[in-house]
């Protein structure tokens, strides 16, 4: 049985967070969300500065200093987008969450949820790649401040199959 089509449509542009430590797959779920829904994607690791990309690389933490300028940028870039966009950006903190908010009122965030061990097992098999060392993923966890029961969140398993978690973040929108 040959499934239908049909294409995803809003009245009101949609503006989405795809969100969660490194290695969860934020890149890759945010990516097939703005094909799906037809959207422009935002990757939010193209705007960190360079010396920030600098510290990641020697596995240092960024600190809200180096984060608060991204952050900012991020929330320009998005509010930028009048046709609605997806944004891959790891949000850890509620603050970080509230300074895009208030830049895009509405916002949505998809959490990827995920263990430390995966993340660390994720993050080293693409060594090499990526400007993000496995050495910085327990900061991310001590980071991590969980935005489940926040107005506008969706969590999912970031273990689950791609046209799974695309399906589920399909039907809440």
């Amino acid at each position: 049985m040959q499934e239908l089509y049909v294409p995803f449509t809003h009245a009101s542009p949609v503006l989405l967070v795809v969100m969660g430590v490194s290695g969860c797959g934020k890149s890759s779920l945010g990516a097939a969300l703005a094909r799906e829904l037809g959207l422009a994607l935002i990757e939010g690791d193209d705007f960190h500065a360079p010396a920030s990309v600098s510290k990641m690389r020697a596995g240092i933490a960024l600190t809200d200093a180096d984060r608060a300028g991204w952050l900012a940028t991020l929330g320009h870039e998005l509010a930028r987008q009048r046709e609605g966009a997806v944004l891959t950006c790891s949000a850890l903190k509620r603050d970080y969450r509230e300074r895009l908010r208030s830049a895009v009122p509405g916002l949505r965030f998809v959490f990827m949820a995920l263990t430390r061990e995966e993340a660390e097992r994720r993050v080293a098999a693409r060594a090499g790649e990526h400007m993000f060392p496995a050495s910085l993923v327990a900061n991310q966890f001590a980071t991590l401040e969980s935005p489940v029961g926040e107005p506008g969140v969706l969590e999912v398993d970031a273990t689950a199959p791609m046209p799974e978690l695309v399906a589920r973040v399909r039907g809440w929108l």
